[in-house]
């Protein structure tokens, strides 16, 4: 009994071996056939492969193909991956022709087909093929990928369109995509096709129709071989047939096809890392650069917006923008973001911009520092630098230090005196002189020498309350929590009770949140894209939930009333939220 069952366990691992190994082959359509009939032959493999190499295909003529299908797909958990390349091959004589072995690169090594016998025969009076649609079907459409550029800088952008290309023997009554590109090591942005349109052109040669199915606007994030993922579509094909109608109208036949557009290699090159200045960032592109304030002049306690602002062509959403420093008599803000970038086929174009908020709180002339920003221009292929200029701001009115001594000392002047400006002294006085009295042993001695030994416990008392409140982290995070509610929330709870204001305030204030804490303009984003980022950022799905939730409920609040009660719950809520993406975000 153990022996049958150690028997069963060896089968099985082997088996299970033989399931996970790479799996090569060439099938054909048939092993027998008429001299005038056509002959498809697979080769397929289970695991991506490069340098594919077809057999030399001695003894028969190519008429379609190569055309690559690819299927990737994940059932209970389990990957399963399909490659194929398929030819449709014309015999050119009869007699038992022979398919040479082909070969394809896994992981470093070369696998091959084995050779396949095909036995082809006289003509036959009806070729059946079984395949012919298919045959036409895939000599006659093509999915293409263009990229406009297969080896750019990093961070350079490059443009993806696939064009799905259409003989006018056939026609596409519709298509739907079964597998899309991730672009894992790139950022991506789809640019918008409002109405798909029917072009003419040419394919190998040959007049065609085609239609742009998409354009993708990529920069890459990684130097080196870059894989670009194969967008895979299922078009529903008509295909005339040999039939003919009562009017005599060839009757078309609709056949489901699948294509890709294959798997595009670039190669990225690093930027030179020579001439690279200190302050570099990311930047690459072609920009102007620029520092300006609201004003100039002002008086304290008033305030100013100072603009730093980077506009032009590049990868403006990927690098970050010099920070502003000023002297300590001037209170400097939290910048706020904005973005106003626009993306087309030459990539991201605009400006992105830091408002800083700064209050001066005393009288006199502050400078505000130059500050510079470089960025690697594509067109020379060299880092260039902008400086921006000193701004001075001067404060007119408020208080200064010194001022009393200043305006003495700017006034001095000799003057003329004159005896009858002093006529109204007393040369005779009435005063009488003070008791005199010891310091020692008075009050205001033992109130001064008794004030550092009571001042000791009361700072040993002062250290222990900021220790337990240091410690105190849930404490500080609640703090922390209310702080932050009072920045974002403060509007919405104004407008406690007023149904269509705090909504719109609580739906501000979050995306105002999202767009201080990641830099993105999350007011034009989808509640799912939002989602995405914040699962990509490492929030926990509890909390993305909450806050899509909350996004809803402002949503819902326009259609549906709402009670005084449950507009504190979601404010209440709302502060829950802030406190706890606070924490998750900052790590």
């Amino acid at each position: 009994m153990k022996l049958k069952l150690i028997l069963i366990s060896f089968f099985l691992c082997a088996a299970n071996l033989v399931q996970s190994q790479v799996r090569f082959e060439a099938k054909v359509s048939k092993d027998k056939l008429g001299i005038n009939e056509r002959l498809r032959i697979d080769f397929e493999m289970n695991e991506d492969g490069d340098n594919f190499r077809p057999p030399s295909f001695e003894g028969f003529t190519v008429v379609g193909g190569p055309n690559q299908a690819v299927s990737n797909s994940w059932i209970n958990g389990k990957r399963t991956y399909s490659k194929t390349y398929s030819y449709f091959l014309q015999p050119e004589e009869r007699g038992t022709q022979t398919i040479g072995q082909a070969e394809i690169t896994i992981d470093g090594t070369v696998y091959k087909t084995s050779p396949v016998d095909v036995q082809v025969t006289a003509a036959v009076d009806r070729p059946t093929g079984g395949n012919d649609s298919d045959i036409v079907a895939s000599e006659n459409l093509h999915l293409v990928a263009e990229i406009s550029n297969t080896n750019p800088y990093l961070n350079e952008a490059i443009t993806v369109v696939y064009k799905l290309y259409v003989s006018p023997r056939i026609s596409v009554s519709n298509w739907r995509e079964l597998d899309n590109p991730k672009y894992s090591d790139f950022w991506s942005q789809n640019i918008d096709i409002k109405q798909l349109r029917v072009e003419n052109g040419e394919y190998e040669g040959e007049p065609y129709r085609y239609v742009v199915l998409r354009k993708t606007i990529l920069y890459p994030q990684k130097t080196g071989e870059l894989d670009i993922e194969p967008l895979a579509l299922s078009v529903a094909v008509d295909v005339p047939s040999e039939r003919r109608d009562i009017f005599g109208s060839r009757i078309y036949k609709t056949v489901n096809k699948t294509v890709a557009a294959g798997n595009r290699k670039i190669r990225v090159k690093p930027l030179p890392a020579t001439g690279r200045p200190a302050d570099f960032t990311g930047a690459v592109g072609d920009f102007e650069f620029n520092v300006k304030a609201s004003k100039t002049e002002l008086e304290a306690n008033e305030s100013l917006t100072a603009t730093v602002e980077v506009k032009g062509s590049g990868n403006l959403k990927l690098f970050d923008l010099p920070v502003l420093t000023a002297p300590s008599s001037l209170e400097m803000y939290e910048p706020e973001r904005e973005e106003n970038v626009r993306t087309n086929l030459n990539g991201m174009q605009g400006s992105i911009s830091e408002n800083y908020t700064i209050v001066p709180s005393r009288k006199g002339k502050y400078p505000i520092p130059s500050v510079s920003f470089s960025y690697f221009d594509l067109e020379d292929e060299k880092y260039k630098t902008v400086n921006s200029e000193e701004i001075l701001i001067d404060v007119e009115q408020g208080p200064s230090m010194g001022a009393g001594q200043r305006d003495l000392a700017a006034s001095k002047k000799g003057v003329d005196l004159s005896a009858e400006q002093f006529r109204y002294i007393k040369l005779n006085t009435n005063l009488k002189p003070l008791q005199q009295q010891a310091f020692l042993g008075s009050w205001e001695f033992w109130t001064l020498l008794g004030f550092p030994l009571l001042a000791i416990p009361l700072a040993i008392l002062l250290g222990r309350k900021r220790e337990e409140r240091a410690r105190d982290v849930v404490g500080r995070r609640s703090r922390k929590a209310d702080r932050l509610a009072r920045k974002y929330l403060s509007e919405a709870r104004k407008n406690l009770g007023d149904q269509t204001g705090f909504y719109e305030a609580l739906e501000r204030a979050m995306h105002n949140y999202l767009k201080a804490k990641l830099h993105i303009q999350t007011s034009e984003m989808s509640k799912e894209r939002i989602r995405e980022t914040l699962i990509d950022k490492g929030v926990d799905q509890s909390t993305v939930s909450e806050f899509i939730s909350l996004l809803e409920s402002c949503e819902f609040a326009r259609y549906t009333p709402a009670s005084t009660a449950t507009m504190q719950q979601d404010y209440d809520k709302a502060v829950r939220v802030i406190s706890t993406l606070d924490k998750q975000l900052g790590k």
